[in-house]
């Protein structure tokens, strides 16, 4: 690797409720620098999400991401000529980036009429364990699950 490793940034919170999880999960949405359009999806989603729930949106929002979020993955290994799915536990940071693509691809997906509608049916789905980004996270437990007799190979050996 060349050169040093760029500093982590620090996000500031979203316009509206000053909320980071909800500004990187904006900034996940955002396609192409519009970042106008990603917040009007959101805020969007959060109003359908008040009208339908009767609740606070962030806390449903929330809950998705933590009925979503995996815990472990598998990642390839080779080892002598043949290639393993080894299972890893899975860092915060990346748990909530794979629920926030997850979601977002689930909603992508979804039959509707608006990206803010489908957007708040996924993350209500979601919330209740329901809906295809759940369904995702389920399969990539199981699959963990079925490769557990491979666990040995994540550590790594110092020689």
């Amino acid at each position: 690797m060349r050169g040093k490793q760029a500093p982590r940034r620090d996000i500031d919170g979203d316009p509206k409720y000053n909320d980071v999880t909800i500004a990187k999960f904006i900034n996940y949405v955002m396609e192409e620098g519009k970042k106008n359009v990603a917040e009007k999806i959101i805020y969007g989603a959060f109003d359908i999400i008040k009208d339908k729930a009767k609740q606070d949106p962030r806390h449903i929002f929330n809950k998705a991401i933590k009925k979503v979020s995996p815990l472990v993955e598998v990642r390839g290994k080779r080892v002598g000529g043949a290639n393993y799915q080894v299972p890893f536990q899975v860092r915060g940071e990346r748990r909530y980036f794979l629920a926030c693509n997850w979601l977002i691809k689930a909603a992508t997906d979804r039959k509707g009429k608006s990206m803010a509608e489908k957007m708040a049916y996924e993350i209500l789905d979601a919330s209740n364990g329901e809906g295809a980004a759940a369904k995702k996270r389920e399969a990539v437990h199981k699959m963990a699950e079925a490769n557990k007799a491979f666990a040995h190979f994540s550590r790594s050996r110092s020689k």
